[in-house]
């Protein structure tokens, strides 16, 4: 099998962001877009007037901070001018293509022919989509849901850019249907945050604000790639380096974005020397984080002995802690040399990573999916938080924990109630204030989803936003489990893989960007998103929509419900989708933090939920945050040659690809590649370009990934990296996390075999 594309191969960025990154967006917004409106859009980008960025969820500076000039990083450019597209997809689109000549078309082609513009059916043996009314999508949709044998025949899931308004209603609706199964996307990347941080912490959110980073002494930045995945983070880092704080990055890649970087705002930065981001950059072994974490405790440990008090913070550990004794006599006993060798970082380095924290008192510690999407997850995550409270580093400024989230309101959509297990008190509160009862049984997570769905229990599924077929893992799986289901219906505002992947029937719904005006006939509506650090703040679109058939999301859910649940329904679905205000109101009586929700929510930059990680309130049940033990279990299979790992390149966000270069990693025209240390590219037989297949063995199962081309890079020998969706294929659906079932899409082990030389340009 040969790739479609020929690698083109030069040497990886040395500096981050400048002049580059606002060629390309010129480039995005001319190629996109009208360049008149895609400017005109960028200048409302994470105004506290304009619109929420769709795509991460990095957190903006306080309303007096916001820069007037141009408060957004050239991803959240590219996303605001892909959804602005000036190209649509008409019904004459699929009268041309069928399911299957689309089927041949690439990821990124797929979305690149534009916004959806009205719903599509595609009935049961037909080859092409046609159109469809709303009344009678939605009928269609209330006799499928109507026809189950049980409502947990049913699956719906969430993405990340959904608003805490749609989420809301979203919830409410599945579970006046009569369901918990609400699988989203964080059951795929930071589930294992949520479950090791309130376990320890009382809260799986970031205990730290934006503001905090700047009077960090140390940033340690785990498993994460600012410059691609949160640009804007940069410019915080560069404000910790200015005040003379230190920088340490964990990663088995030595990526652009944690070297140098030019501020793309400052034009006098474009010239001369950049700044320089970490100190020290910890090259460790994929899934190497635990051990390292381990080593660094167990040298914390050596230095305590020598100097008692003045390497942890007693007082904190004696006021605000339980389980230093067992922590202890662990760590005494861990062996430092075979943590040292399965960290895969020399000694001597790891030995200035303890001294940079022993002689530091307002650490952070920020980490991402390079962390969380592992089978031993929660362990490390876990013990990056004794870290931190051995040094009394939580609740105070300048100091805690830091997941950095993905999408731009993932972290809403979950606290909005988007989660398959909802504690006891929010289901009470909800069904309280919509006079129903809530059902009781746990849903199933996006793994269970996709396992229900292949043995036939899962029979309809929803997607409101994403694109799960390539977002989910184990590809060949996922695809037979949506075959296999009666009806699949996705709310979405461009083409992708999901809509191709279809079930006996299939639906698209389209709707509203982030970017469009959205009015209903009580006048103009706005909703509202959290970001990474908890701040809740509202967001309203200025363009006009694209098409007069869109609908809001929280309209389609409203029309929804009231096709579902029947005029019988007591819930005032009418009311909400005309004017979003009753839905916060609701919110506010569901949601504690949420009180006065319409009038806080006007105020300039928003307002932050509270957080007792912050405050040193540990919401535990002990009211005391949980210094833990946690094992590091050695079970990879001796044979196995190599581990590999999943990532994005720069130049896509999630599973939307923008265009086939990784600027910052020097490769370009192709994702159909391998990254592969040049000392195991000699062992293999290996040059530059050529084809290999991988072959990944789990629980005596084969999954191949074949016509890949080899790119030498400076990744830790023993490991291999692909990019994610393609290299999903590979991880099997049983290879998670055993606590949050997160895919361990950054813990594949795999064989390496050359193929037959040759590709096609």
């Amino acid at each position: 099998m040969r790739p479609k594309r020929k690698v083109k191969i030069s040497p990886p960025a040395e500096t981050a962001a400048g002049l580059k990154s606002i060629q390309t967006v010129a480039y995005r917004i001319w190629e996109e877009t009208h360049v008149g409106k895609g400017v005109k859009t960028l200048f409302k980008l994470n105004q506290p007037n304009g619109f929420d960025c769709p795509s991460c969820a990095w957190p903006d500076p306080d309303a007096n901070k916001v820069s007037k000039i141009a408060e957004y990083c050239e991803n959240g450019a590219k996303a605001v001018a892909w959804e602005g597209s000036a190209n649509t997809i008409e019904p004459s689109f699929f009268e041309q293509y069928s399911i299957n000549d689309l089927l041949e078309k690439s990821d990124h082609w797929l979305e690149k022919q534009g916004r959806l513009t009205q719903p599509m059916v595609l009935k049961s043996g037909d080859t092409h989509y046609s159109p469809i009314t709303w009344e009678a999508a939605f009928s269609l949709i209330a006799t499928q849901l109507l026809a189950l044998d049980h409502p947990d025949q049913a699956i719906f899931y969430t993405s990340g850019r959904t608003s805490n308004e749609a989420a809301f209603l979203y919830q409410c609706f599945v579970r006046q249907y009569g369901t918990n199964n609400l699988p989203d996307c964080s059951n795929m990347c930071h589930e294992a945050s949520g479950k090791a941080l309130t376990d320890t912490v009382g809260i799986g959110k970031a205990s730290v604000v934006l503001n905090d980073i700047p009077k960090a002494d140390l940033l340690i930045v785990m498993g994460q790639n600012p410059g691609t995945n949160a640009p804007r983070m940069l410019t915080a880092m560069e404000e910790l380096k200015n005040n003379g704080g230190k920088i340490i990055s964990v990663n088995p890649l030595p990526e652009t974005g944690l070297l140098q970087f030019r501020h793309p705002q400052k034009p006098w930065e474009w010239i001369g020397k950049p700044t320089s981001i970490h100190d020290l950059h910890l090259q460790v072994k994929v899934n190497g984080d635990l051990p390292l974490m381990k080593a660094l405790l167990k040298m914390l440990l050596e230095a305590e002995k020598n100097a008692p008090g003045e390497v942890f913070d007693t007082a904190f550990i004696a006021e605000f802690t339980v389980g230093y004794e067992a922590l202890r006599q662990h760590i005494e006993t861990t062996n430092l040399a075979e943590m040292i060798q399965e960290s895969g970082v020399p000694e001597k380095q790891i030995r200035e990573a303890a001294s940079l924290i022993i002689g530091k008192k307002n650490i952070i510690i920020a980490w991402a999916m390079g962390i969380t999407q592992h089978r031993n997850a929660e362990n490390t995550i876990r013990e990056i938080v004794n870290i931190l409270l051995l040094k009394g580093a939580i609740g105070k400024p300048g100091a805690g924990t830091l997941p950095v989230r993905g999408h731009s309101n993932v972290q809403g959509d979950r606290t909005m109630g988007v989660w398959e297990k909802m504690p006891d008190s929010f289901m009470q509160r909800l069904g309280n204030a919509f006079n129903f009862k809530p059902p009781i049984n746990e849903g199933v997570h996006a793994v269970g989803a996709i396992q229900a769905m292949v043995d036939g229990k899962g029979k309809v599924f929803m997607g409101m936003g994403g694109n799960f077929a390539l977002a989910a893992p184990d590809t060949n799986i996922v695809f037979e489990g949506l075959k296999q289901c009666a009806l699949t219906f996705h709310v979405s505002t461009k083409l992708n893989r999901s809509h191709l992947i279809h079930g006996k029937t299939a639906l698209i719904l389209p709707c509203l960007g982030r970017t469009e005006e959205d009015i209903s006939n009580n006048g103009p509506q706005f909703v509202s998103t959290e970001d990474t650090a908890g701040r809740v703040r509202r967001s309203h679109g200025d363009l006009k929509p694209v098409s007069p058939d869109l609908k809001s999301e929280v309209a389609i859910v409203c029309d929804m419900a009231k096709a579902v649940l029947g005029k019988e329904n007591p819930t005032d679905w009418e009311g909400m989708s005309e004017d979003y205000g009753l839905i916060r109101d609701k919110i506010a009586e569901v949601i504690p933090g949420f009180e006065d929700y319409n009038e806080r929510i006007k105020v300039a930059g928003g307002f932050y939920l509270p957080n007792g990680a912050r405050e040193r309130n540990f919401n535990t049940p002990d009211k005391k945050a949980r210094l833990t033990v946690n094992p590091v279990n050695f079970n990879k299979n001796p044979e196995t040659p190599f581990i590999l790992m999943t990532v994005r390149s720069h130049d896509q966000f999630n599973t939307t690809i923008y265009g086939y270069d990784d600027r910052y990693r020097g490769i370009s025209n192709s994702r159909e590649v391998v990254m592969m240390n040049k000392d195991d590219m000699n062992q293999y037989g290996c040059k530059a370009g050529d084809l290999v297949k991988l072959t990944s063995v789990f629980e005596g199962e084969k999954r191949i990934l074949e016509g890949f081309q080899v790119v030498p890079y400076d990744i830790s020998p023993g490991c291999l990296s692909v990019y994610f969706p393609e290299g999903n294929v590979l991880v099997a659906l049983g290879n998670n996390s055993e606590e949050s079932h997160c895919p361990a899409s950054k813990y594949i082990e795999v064989f390496l075999e050359k193929m037959d030389n040759g590709s096609d340009e």
